[in-house]
């Protein structure tokens, strides 16, 4: 079982509200949001689209509630943009983040993405060449150190349509950047999504593992993406992801990887799906039954 004195239990907005389609969960406000997140039992959150911006109105709503911020998604354009353009808005990013008092940031590498695009998640997916690998390991590292100096430790999110996906493109990363400096926010769902071994990536890294993301699948649906060609965003509206304890993952072992080597952080809930279909709250309220009972928290 988790040590509930070194492991936070989060949940995602994005259940909630989706960033990326921000028809999906259009009817559902901050406020409810986070209330329900609360009366699920969970005490941690990532940001959405719906979050004020202003840290006072935020701390205020969320210490009503007895939660607090531990992470949120930054977009980064290392291999298609000036680094100097990334780093202006990571610092504004991880200022935010540290007025809230997180630990964490996680950031995923949004250039030559197609997670938002209408493109085939399974058959268009770009990859990188040599010079932006270079740029890409170079950057992140460079941004690193950007978030150590301030007190806030950057983790990179893997994730379905962008350029580190697999797991041999996670090990590249992994081996080109610095220990000291670069992270990784694990993600059981993506990793299954593309059909790649998650425990191998959570055994291989766990040392720099410092953000989990938990999210769960539904194989038939992933089928049926992959077999028409279908976006990642087409995939989302149609349920490829649920929540722990819904789908095919065991996280028992999972959350045993993480107990033999004293994971220290957060583990976060996430699972975007049309709320219409799949209520928030019915959701949220399922998954932490499920971490309870198999993880102890």
């Amino acid at each position: 079982m988790l040590d509930k004195n070194k492991v936070k239990l989060g949940i995602a907005p994005i259940a909630w509200t989706n960033d990326d389609m921000p028809d999906l969960g259009a009817e559902n406000t901050f406020e409810q949001c986070i209330s329900e997140m609360a009366l699920a039992g969970f005490t941690g959150c990532e940001v959405g689209n719906k979050y004020p911006k202003d840290t006072a109105v935020l701390k205020k709503a969320l210490d009503l509630r007895g939660m607090q911020i531990c992470n949120a998604w930054f977009s980064t354009f290392l291999t298609t943009q000036p680094y100097e353009e990334t780093e202006k808005g990571f610092i504004e990013h991880i200022t935010f983040l540290k007025e809230m008092g997180a630990k964490v940031v996680g950031i995923s590498e949004q250039g030559h993405s197609i997670q938002g695009t209408d493109k085939s998640i399974f058959d268009e997916k770009y990859v990188m060449n040599d010079e932006e690998w270079d740029l890409l390991c170079t950057g992140v590292n460079k941004l690193g150190k950007v978030a150590k100096d301030m007190g806030i430790t950057l983790t990179f999110h893997h994730h379905m349509g962008t350029v580190v996906q697999t797991a041999a493109e996670i090990d590249r990363l992994m081996e080109n950047t610095d220990p000291e400096l670069f992270n990784l926010l694990f993600d059981s769902g993506h990793l299954a999504y593309c059909g790649e071994d998650y425990m191998y990536i959570l055994k291989k890294y766990i040392n720099r593992i410092k953000h989990v993301h938990l999210k769960d699948i539904r194989p038939d649906v992933v089928a049926d993406v992959k077999a028409k060609g279908e976006s990642f965003l087409q995939g989302v509206r149609k349920g490829t992801f649920t929540v722990p304890g819904d789908g095919v993952i065991d996280f028992e072992p999972i959350f045993k990887v993480l107990e033999e080597n004293n994971y220290e952080g957060y583990v976060l809930v996430e699972a975007e799906q049309d709320p219409a279909i799949a209520n928030p709250f019915e959701y949220a309220k399922k998954a932490r039954a499920y971490i309870a009972e198999k993880a102890g928290l």
